[in-house]
């Protein structure tokens, strides 16, 4: 299954739940993105799936090697997001609920 096709799944997984909103309803920034009430939580970016985790969390998987840090093209890497690797063997539906909680806490 390709990246695209794995991120679409996990849209149809989300999108019904109180609060989400899928991708495509806003533009710039997240118009890729799976966000709750106004929050992102998952984007799909660069073919990458990308997430708002907490910073000990992103550590935790980028020593890991199941990805980076997500520069969002300014030249700094963001602590709280990270851009999973395509060969990563993380499940991307248990990483976004881990995001989801993450936003929700804020």
């Amino acid at each position: 299954m390709s990246p695209e096709e794995k991120f679409e799944d996990l849209v149809d997984e989300f999108t019904g739940r109180p609060g989400i909103t899928p991708p495509g309803t806003t533009g710039g920034f997240g118009r890729t993105a799976l966000r709750a009430h106004g929050r992102i939580f998952a984007m799909f970016v660069r073919g990458q799936l990308v997430l708002k985790l907490p910073r000990a969390r992103v550590d935790e998987l980028v020593e890991g090697g199941h990805g980076v840090r997500f520069d969002a093209n300014k030249g700094t890497p963001m602590k709280e997001w990270l851009a999973l690797d395509a060969g990563s063997p993380q499940p991307w539906s248990a990483l976004a609920e881990e995001a989801l909680e993450h936003v929700g806490r804020k």
